[in-house]
């Protein structure tokens, strides 16, 4: 089954359910006229993908952008999470999965288990420059991809959209200031959904880390994370079709 939901803009979802040849719709009204906006409207994929997880560990080489995909834990903070595909941090190179979202090949994924250190977590990301630096995406009005969990995960996932505020290497935030990065909390399903976040509804969590009144900086992002920290839970995180929405 698939589904199609918008989060950001505090409505409903758009089901598609597919049964042989047959494919039988359910609509919300109010989810059909979100996807109106002008920052959720679809663009062409080719110029807009980020990541079709086709091409073994890069994302998109369009406008400008390219990169590679990763993994990462909580090994500097000794959280105790543990990751597949292997990090780079100890010697591991990112690799796909079998089957993507949407009848596609690939799909990025990553599984374990998050430790219970007082700092812990796990995520992947899709880098935007190669090498890694800020990307100017001002012109798009936020980010579509697909989304699932295997059976047994915790459904708890943040998108992480790291900008110059947020990341160590923008040269604004200081030592524990810094990774608080601009996104959205998911709650997954063991179905494949697409998902389409506004920039201008993303958020940092509130009680930690440097604060940015005016939002992220759409101007200077430099990935696209997907980051679980629930502590002691396994997971098995599964995103794939990656893209810009709503072009001027």
């Amino acid at each position: 089954m698939m589904r199609w939901s918008t989060l950001g803009f505090g409505v409903g979802l758009l089901g598609l359910t597919i049964f042989g040849s047959a494919c039988v719709k359910k609509v919300d009204p109010a989810a059909a006229e979100t996807r109106e906006l002008p920052e959720g409207r679809p663009c062409p994929a080719n110029t807009a993908m980020i990541s079709d997880a086709e091409s073994a560990n890069k994302t998109s080489f369009l406008e400008g952008r390219g990169g590679w995909w990763y993994s990462y834990f909580d090994i500097e903070k000794g959280g105790g999470s543990t990751i597949w595909p292997e990090a780079g941090a100890v010697g591991g190179t990112f690799e796909q999965s079998e089957p993507g979202a949407a009848g596609t090949k690939h799909a990025a994924r990553m599984k374990g288990k998050v430790g219970s250190g007082e700092v812990a977590f796990a995520g992947m990301g899709a880098g935007l420059q190669d090498p890694p630096g800020p990307y100017d995406a001002s012109k798009y009005g936020g980010i579509s991809f697909w989304a699932k969990i295997g059976e047994g995960s915790t459904p708890k996932v943040r998108l992480k959209v790291p900008d110059k505020q947020t990341k160590p290497e923008g040269g604004m935030c200081k030592g524990e200031g810094c990774n608080n990065d601009f996104g959205a909390d998911l709650v997954l399903t063991t179905d494949w959904v697409q998902y389409t976040i506004p920039f201008r509804t993303m958020k940092q969590i509130k009680g930690w880390g440097d604060q940015y009144a005016g939002g992220i900086d759409t101007k200077s992002i430099y990935e696209v994370q997907f980051q679980v920290n629930d502590p002691g839970k396994d997971y098995d995180v599964w995103v794939d079709e990656i893209q810009f929405t709503g072009c001027q």
